[in-house]
């Protein structure tokens, strides 16, 4: 083939490079930088059945461009990324977390290929490769070294690489990251369709909540109180109404209603509130108050015993303020640090509450974390038959109990079994033959 062909304004041809026959067809503009895009194919041969190949090819891409709104564009997914994370509206330590993703895996990984070039294959082996190992190491053994320069290995505590697979949940994560990218690609017509959105990702692991039986949550509450009366306290509170770690942390006394009223002269209830408004958290070292996770205000109702201890608390605050000539005002936080010379201007940082409670059951002798004490609350409630609305609403948890559900759902179906069992005992009893 000696000249190009042509069709339609020259919007593709077919050209004869050596031994091969090369089609292509003009696409526009590339949205982002401009440049004008082709899209190629190479047809081996030159003879007629290599002609008509490439004729059948040149429909096709033509077919191709007149079917998209607009040409696909060439840039990277890097670009695609922080061009989301740009206009991307989320919390500051979502951000903090997803950048981290960004930086340490994705971009190195898959960063410079073009947005156009991202498949569901593509996508699919990343994360093959990151459940095989974080670094992607191609299951090569090689030696981690300290230093770049010469040295000797065994002195500098050099050692062999061990592949550490990324958990699902966290590669999960990143698909997460790579879809918003992606969908927003679409949205602003840069690729005709999100390949993330048929993607498979890692499976999600089912939930598997672990509280601390009741004879073990008495003995942590019983070693706080000893510890620490504000320790003691701040336990207790967390164990009976399944705040979480950070909202326990910004609390503040204006935050519990009924804790100024008098108590009833004859029976010495006092009906509580608490009203969980704000989460406490650190992004990079950086200490921030924020809404709760789900955005909402919730009202937590306390019981009398709850009160009688948030008031004791709230007296030695008044008293330890007094000794420093120091005024107590409703608006400083409830829980603070260790030191009693803090005037609770300033919350008790919420690793410091993570540590400090890993450590209380370790000198236990139990296995336990923070968080755990909210999965405490919820299945004490559960299983006493509370209904799942209540519980969920006590925890915050939005759907109106479907997450409850899905988290707790061995202990609502003990809950179920138990409303069986109720329902069966208010029956006629059925009278039986006798056997033959």
């Amino acid at each position: 083939m000696s000249a190009a062909r042509t069709t339609g304004r020259q919007r593709g041809g077919i050209e004869q490079r050596g031994d091969t026959l090369r089609v292509s067809v003009y696409a526009g503009l590339d949205p982002v930088t401009g440049k004008r895009v082709y899209l190629r194919e190479t047809v081996p041969g030159t003879d007629k059945a290599a002609e008509k190949r490439a004729e059948k090819a040149l429909t096709r891409l033509l077919a191709q461009v007149d079917a998209q709104r607009v040409p696909e564009t060439s840039v990277s997914l890097s670009h695609a990324i922080d061009e989301w994370m740009r206009v991307n509206e989320i919390e500051a330590t979502t951000r903090h977390t997803y950048q981290g993703y960004i930086d340490r895996t994705i971009k190195p990984a898959i960063g410079s290929s073009p947005v156009k070039d991202i498949t569901p294959r593509v996508l699919e082996n990343f994360y093959a490769e990151l459940r095989q190992c974080r670094i992607r190491c191609k299951g090569k053994a090689f030696i981690v070294h300290k230093t770049e320069h010469e040295h000797d290995c065994t002195a500098d505590g050099c050692k062999a690489h061990l592949c550490r697979p990324m958990a699902a949940a966290t590669v999960r994560q990143i698909h997460t990251i790579i879809s918003g990218t992606m969908s927003t690609a679409e949205r602003w017509q840069w690729i005709t369709s999100n390949p993330a959105r048929t993607a498979k990702q890692p499976r999600k692991k089912p939930p598997e909540p672990d509280p601390p039986s009741s004879s073990e949550a008495a003995r942590l509450v019983e070693e706080a109180f000893r510890v620490d009366d504000d320790w003691g306290t701040l336990v207790w509170l967390v164990m009976t109404t399944g705040i979480r770690r950070g909202e326990a942390c910004a609390l503040r006394f204006s935050d519990i209603k009924g804790l100024d009223a008098d108590l009833d002269s004859e029976s010495g209830d006092v009906e509580g509130i608490l009203e969980v408004r704000r989460n406490y958290v650190k992004v990079a070292g950086v200490s921030v108050e924020k809404a709760t996770k789900t955005h909402q205000m919730r009202r937590i109702a306390l019981d009398s015993e709850t009160m009688t201890l948030l008031r004791e608390h709230r007296d030695r605050v008044r008293d330890r303020l007094k000794a420093v000539d120091k005024q107590f005002t409703p608006n400083l936080f409830v829980f603070t640090g260790t030191r009693k010379d803090e005037d609770h201007s300033a919350p008790y940082s919420p690793n410091a509450v993570t540590q400090r409670y890993k450590d209380m059951g370790t000198r236990l002798g139990i296995d336990t974390h923070i968080h755990a004490l909210r999965h405490y609350s919820a299945t004490e409630l559960l299983t006493a038959g509370v209904d799942l609305r209540t519980v969920a609403g006590r925890l915050g948890h939005g759907g109106g109990g479907a997450t409850t559900l899905k988290v707790y759902a061995a202990w609502v179906a003990a809950s179920d079994r138990k409303a069986a069992e109720i329902l069966a005992s208010r029956m006629p009893k059925r009278q039986r033959k006798p056997a033959s």
